[in-house]
């Protein structure tokens, strides 16, 4: 995400907000081949952003955790990971520096990388920092009563991810398709921020009204992720079930995300440790990678 607001009036978080290969053969590796050849993509989904400790090979600017998904998924199948997450990416930072010295992350694949995984698409339009941004500053002006976001802003976000979020996954998943031809991508949803109902005004100072609202809205994002990859070949890795009663609304160690107030996170409205493993279980999962 662009930015990132802590504060209670803003209700804001940077919601910064993987290919065909051979089979893998046990703990990630290729008969006669090595360790897999692993690049990790995306935003602060997966980079893990506010999750300690950080990284130390990353650049400040990309709150890359070695926490991540990516690092435990690595872990996992022993690949050789090369780790070009960051806080912040949308689709435009796959052809384009988003930080000066910090590379497309594009320039990570070659003919020779066999996975690539990332989320991508959040920070779009930023259409989901604004959600949670105007949501968050009308909620708290209604003491979390009725649908004030809703009220106010109707089908305008979820216009924007069908409209321009849609296209440009596509030609991102196509870009990594085209520079990385012998991997195998996937490409993961964003595990829930909300419940389906009621909500959590304590934690998260969104309406009650507005908190299905804004569900729809993540689930109009997942569904056009979804369907970026049937077109483009690519694996999607779907989060919706396994993360779901794991909100940012539940317990610490239960939840996945972490919430406005009463976080453990720098980084709220992001995912925690305990996400960043489940996000990983379900790739490997997913994906079949031993």
């Amino acid at each position: 995400m662009r930015r990132l607001v802590v504060s209670l009036l803003a209700v804001l978080t940077a919601l910064v907000l993987v290919a065909p290969s051979a089979q893998a053969g046990p703990r990630g590796q290729h008969p006669g081949q090595g360790p897999l050849r692993y690049v990790a993509m995306g935003d602060s989904y997966s980079a893990a952003s506010g999750v300690l400790p950080p990284d130390p090979t990353a650049p400040l600017q990309c709150l890359r955790s070695i926490r991540n998904y990516p690092h435990v998924l690595a872990a996992a199948i022993g690949a050789q990971l090369t780790d070009v997450t960051c806080g912040a990416a949308d689709t435009g930072d796959y052809r384009g520096a988003q930080h000066p010295g910090v590379a497309p992350q594009l320039a990570a694949l070659s003919r020779d990388t066999q996975l690539v995984t990332m989320t991508i698409g959040g920070n779009d339009s930023s259409v989901f920092i604004n959600s949670i941004l105007q949501c968050g500053v009308a909620g708290l002006s209604t003491l979390g009563q009725g649908s004030p976001c809703k009220d106010r802003y109707g089908s305008s976000f979820e216009d924007t991810v069908r409209s321009t979020t849609y296209p440009a996954l596509v030609q991102a998943l196509r870009d990594v398709r085209n520079a990385a031809p012998r991997a195998r991508v996937a490409i993961l949803g964003y595990p829930w921020i909300l419940p389906a109902t009621g909500g959590c005004f304590d934690k998260m100072p969104i309406a009650e009204g507005d908190v299905p609202y804004l569900r729809s809205l993540q689930k109009t994002l997942n569904d056009s992720i979804a369907q970026a990859a049937r077109q483009t070949g690519v694996t999607y890795v779907d989060l919706s079930r396994v993360s779901d009663g794991r909100d940012a609304c539940q317990p610490i160690g239960v939840r996945w995300v972490e919430p406005v107030l009463q976080t453990t996170n720098a980084v709220i409205v992001h995912p925690n440790a305990l996400g960043e493993a489940g996000m990983a279980a379900q790739t490997q999962a997913v994906l079949g990678l031993r």
